[in-house]
């Protein structure tokens, strides 16, 4: 009875509910809220602060296929080896952007040889096809990088084929205005603020960076604004080189590299951006790795008992071969003709040498053999008239075991000249008693310098090489504080300078006649720089050599003290090069000759410029004058106006009357105990 009590009062409970639902009214419930906006209202929230999250995942117009590159030769393998071929190829194209998916088509568990990577944004996919294409991954496999967009395009190529049209040239301007500049002034770039910040200094006005090292490249600036002309995507660059020409820049990273995948040392076109070629980097090689000839049609590096010669623009090995040079120490180019000098140390019963070749017939031009070499160093003179060898010699040589080195006893030391415009290239000895600390050829003359001795006694000697190929002694200057020599880029005067130990002492002197035109001193100094024209030097302290007082003063090339410039932390300053005259020796005869007439029309000019700075000086000098009167006056006008309210302020006394009345002050004399003197009398 019980149960069906129970079911009969559940059907009448289910019926009731049923007919409450069909009415949409019940007793206890309550009516719902309206959430619906009224008649005529307007919406001002956006969807940027409504949806904002769902906003970001929206398709852009970069998901397209211009962000997509195909890379094909890719190596086959098998799943065993197939994470380490993502790897690998993450690792090279990472290096272009962010890659946001990648997919390899796959056929019985090995990849098809092809693989399709998407960049987040098309730029950083054109980026990989310039510079990933033709990448060699190993001896049998070159990549081959294209735009996705490029198989539609060609797909679809109309049957009325038009040639595409060459790409518009971007004019940067005149890159050497400044040569235009009518008073002709030289630029030159400060780096500061420890390395961070870089700045062109035209006559004392700063300006932009003109090369700047960034984290993921080289970025290469130029141009009369200073505009971005070339970047090179190079991870992590931390040393640069031009080639004398400026048609090649050599970059290098510290960054790990593959055997197959060299990556530290890149060269490449300025003008075009592009990598030319990549080269491994030996631990114990001293930069620049590559040294180039005067025009930049050959450029070699040292190494393992061997000489690599590579020519542009193929940059392959000269004749496909190295030279074969059993221990050779050091090599350099002539700076005007394709000869190359090189030394190769004693071995068993052979002495030591230094021989000169030419390049590219590999034809050996001199040989002069040495004994007892413990080292040489090779200089060159700018010209390429001479080529001057400093010749460590030794007495006493023991082994090192544990470093495979040997010690040296005895050492003395000579100068070996070769006079390389003379037949059969001639070798004069000069022997030197004492240790040599520095040497500098007169870059446009047959004289040069060296500095030798021991600190206190040091001594500077010019000599001069006369036509028929005696070597006479000039002078010797004793008792000089100096380590390093600063010839003049014109030659005649040279700066003996005693940087960083010696407190930097600048002497500057005429090797004309030998006199010293000035004894000067810029403390602490690190460093010095002639101006291209040989009008002025700059010496500095550099901040990588002492964190105190960083700056660089100007001197004319007399030793007069032109300008001191103090810059938060200082490291570096480079004048910027000239380019080689356009005169003839013809032209350039006539000017030397005509030089008094030009110098006197430089003299009224300077007399007029100076006349102008004085005037201007003069100009600016009363107007601050006459705004400091006006300034004074306002001032004065307003503390008159307050009169009123000071002796308000101070119980009715008028402290400006009695600050102007003498009667007001009361003179006091005041005694100090200085000292005290006992004086005896007898």
């Amino acid at each position: 009875m019980a149960a069906d009590n129970d079911g009969s009062e559940l059907k009448k409970n289910k019926k009731k509910a049923e007919k409450t639902l069909q009415n949409g009214i019940e007793d206890d419930a309550e009516e719902e809220p309206n959430f619906s906006d009224p008649e005529g209202f307007v919406d001002d929230i956006t969807e940027e602060e409504l949806i904002g999250d769902l906003l970001k995942e929206k398709p852009t117009e970069y998901d397209g296929f211009d962000s997509v590159v195909v890379v094909d030769n890719v190596p086959i393998v098998g799943p065993e080896k197939f994470e380490k071929l993502q790897n690998v190829i993450r690792k090279v194209f990472q290096r272009f952007g962010k890659i946001r998916t990648e997919h390899y088509p796959m056929e019985n568990g090995e990849n098809k040889g092809y693989v399709f990577l998407e960049y987040t944004c098309p730029e950083h996919a054109l980026e990989a096809v310039k510079l990933a294409n033709n990448h060699k991954m190993d001896k049998q496999h070159m990549l081959q990088v294209n735009l996705f967009s490029d198989f539609i395009k060609y797909e679809n190529m109309p049957k009325d084929w038009e040639p595409p049209q060459p790409k518009p040239y971007k004019d940067m301007g005149n890159l050497r205005s400044w040569l235009l500049n009518n008073e002709s002034f030289d630029q030159y770039s400060v780096i500061y603020d420890a390395g961070d910040k870089t700045a062109i200094f035209f006559n004392g006005s700063g300006g932009q960076p003109n090369l700047a090292e960034e984290r993921s490249g080289i970025a290469l600036w130029g141009g009369e604004k200073f505009e971005q002309i070339m970047k090179f995507s190079h991870p992590d660059v931390q040393l640069i080189d031009f080639s004398p020409c400026e048609r090649y820049l050599v970059s290098f990273s510290p960054l790990q590299e593959t055997k197959d995948d060299p990556q530290a040392i890149i060269i490449w076109d300025i003008r075009a951006g592009h990598k030319k070629r990549s080269f491994h980097c030996e631990n114990q090689s001293t930069w620049p790795v590559f040294k180039w000839n005067k025009t930049g049609e050959y450029f070699a590096r040292l190494g393992t008992d061997a000489l690599s010669v590579y020519e542009t623009p193929s940059f392959g090995l000269l004749e496909k071969k190295s030279l074969k040079l059993p221990g050779i120490k050091d090599f350099t180019w002539s700076p005007t003709d394709n000869i190359i000098a090189y030394w190769m140390p004693e071995q068993q019963n052979v002495p030591a040498r230094v021989v000169l070749i030419s390049i590219p017939n590999r034809t050996e031009l001199c040989k002069k053999n040495l004994f007892n070499v413990a080292d040489c160093k090779m200089h060159w003179q700018k010209l390429g008239d001479y080529l001057c060898v400093k010749v460590d010699r030794y007495t006493k040589a023991k082994k090192v075991e544990e470093k495979d080195q040997y010690k040296y006893r005895g050492i003395s030391y000579n100068f070996e000249v070769f006079r390389i415009r003379e037949k059969q290239i001639p070798v004069d000895k000069i022997e030197i008693k004492e240790s040599i600390i520095a040497f500098a050829w007169e870059p446009n003359g047959s004289k040069f310098a060296y500095i030798h001795g021991e600190v206190p006694r040091i001594s500077v000697t010019f000599c001069n090489i006369r036509p028929g190929g005696k070597v006479e002694a000039l002078k010797t200057l004793e008792k000089r504080q100096a380590n390093h020599l600063f010839w003049s880029p014109t030659g005649q005067f040279i700066v003996l300078a005693g940087l960083r130990s010696l407190n930097g002492i600048l002497e500057f002197i005429d090797t004309n006649d030998m006199t010293v035109m000035a004894l000067t001193e810029h403390f602490m100094s690190t460093d010095v720089e002639w101006d291209p024209t040989g009008r002025y030097v700059i010496s500095g302290v550099s901040w990588w050599g002492h964190k105190v007082d960083n700056a660089y003063w100007v001197w004319t090339f007399q030793g007069r003290l032109l300008q001191k410039q103090s810059l938060d932390r200082f490291c570096q300053l480079q004048w910027r090069p000239r380019p080689a005259s356009l005169l003839t020796k013809d032209q350039l005869k006539d000017i030397k000759k005509n030089m008094k007439k030009y110098s006197t029309q430089f003299e009224i000019k300077d007399k007029m410029s100076q006349t102008k700075a004085s005037k201007e000086m003069i100009e600016k000098r009363r107007k601050m004058l006459t705004d400091f009167r006006q300034y004074r006056a306002d001032k004065e006008q307003e503390y008159a106006q307050y009169r009123e309210r000071r002796i308000t302020l101070r119980d009715g006394h008028d402290t400006d009357s009695q600050a102007n009345n003498p009667d007001n002050y009361i003179d006091e004399t005041i005694e100090f105990l200085l000292s005290v003197e006992e004086i005896v009398l007898e």
